[in-house]
């Protein structure tokens, strides 16, 4: 009898080491710190389409976790099988709680700051640095007639679809979810200040709008001329004038750093405004709100013509008649000739 005890009791022992061992290797495995204590980066990215494999090896090469095996073992037992973003890691945290962000936490957003791109191929570049999508992607939608007529767009139009700010996204975003969120903005922002109303008070759509505004856009970079800009062009408007715009011939011929446009003016160009009367098919740039909300307010005037003041201000000089025109152009060359600068 005295020995049936001794066994039982060495059973019980070894059954309870054994659950104090299980036990350890549980804790182990769950809780105990498998992060590093010190990253070499905060952020880990997993990619659209990733499964578990993918994100152990994402995360060894990134050195956010020391142990793969318990880290994928944990992974199992909570049924992750990976899900695609951009996730803040912290130093030291245990499988439980890497596994638990990374299958349901809040993802850490990106920031895509749109500013005065000039060219569908310009805003895809920049904004497949910061998000998901490639910039092959976003430039094909862009191009895509199809696509774009669901926006109301075109190829041609397509620059106007971006007002430019500062925006929020997930690192995940794909290119229709991209410019789908620019639809929305775009949407919200014309629809702030009265600005659809104002557009059709001056019989324009918002593209043109947005197509006149980034030609003074590339006119000045003195936001208080805008206004008074905004206003000749729409006085040449209204009496079949050819805008005349220098910007323009630089977008018709993608010479963005000719000193000399007279040679571009013949050029058999839509957008040679030398060439044809009213505004061009599109947009020649991204357009700043100043410059939308300068064609929206433009000042009423008689301005027809318009020189640079060539005196260092970066200002223009107006005139209503050729006459004085001519007259601004003989100052402008005073000031250049003043300045060491003559012709």
């Amino acid at each position: 009898m005295q020995r049936r005890k001794k066994i039982i009791a060495i059973i019980v022992t070894l059954l309870f080491l054994a659950a104090l061992a299980a036990g350890w290797l549980g804790w182990s495995m769950l809780l105990k710190p498998n992060v590093p204590e010190e990253l070499s980066s905060e952020y880990v990215y997993i990619p659209t389409g990733s499964g578990l494999e993918d994100v152990v090896t994402i995360l060894k090469k990134g050195g956010f976790i020391i142990d793969e095996t318990s880290f994928r073992r944990t992974a199992e037992k909570m049924k992750y099988r990976g899900r695609a973003g951009k996730f803040r890691i912290k130093p030291n945290w245990s499988n439980y709680h890497l596994v638990r962000h990374l299958r349901g936490g809040k993802q850490s957003p990106v920031r895509v700051v749109l500013v005065n791109e000039r060219l569908p191929e310009d805003v895809a570049g920049k904004v497949s640095k910061v998000i998901e999508a490639d910039s092959l992607s976003i430039l094909t939608l862009l191009k895509d007639r199809i696509y774009l007529d669901s926006l109301g767009l075109t190829p041609e139009t397509a620059m106007s679809l971006f007002i430019p700010n500062t925006y929020e996204l997930f690192w995940n975003t794909d290119a229709r979810k991209f410019l789908a969120r620019m639809k929305r903005e775009n949407e919200a922002f014309w629809n702030k200040k009265n600005r659809r109303e104002k557009a059709a008070k001056l019989g324009l759509t918002e593209t043109e709008v947005y197509t006149l505004a980034s030609i003074v856009e590339r006119e000045t970079n003195a936001r208080s001329e805008m206004p008074r800009i905004a206003g000749l062009y729409l006085n040449r408007l209204r009496i079949g004038m050819p805008l005349q715009a220098d910007p323009t011939l630089v977008f018709a011929s993608r010479d963005w750093d000719s000193r000399s446009l007279a040679k571009y003016k013949t050029l058999d160009s839509p957008y040679n405004t030398y060439r044809h009367p009213g505004l061009p098919p599109g947009p020649i740039s991204m357009a700043s709100i100043a410059a939308i909300d300068a064609v929206l307010d433009a000042e009423d005037h008689d301005y027809l013509f318009m020189c640079a003041k060539g005196d260092e201000s970066g200002l223009h000089a107006f005139a209503e008649t050729y006459n004085g025109h001519l007259a601004n152009i003989r100052r402008y060359k005073r000031n250049l000739i003043n300045r060491g600068l003559g012709l």
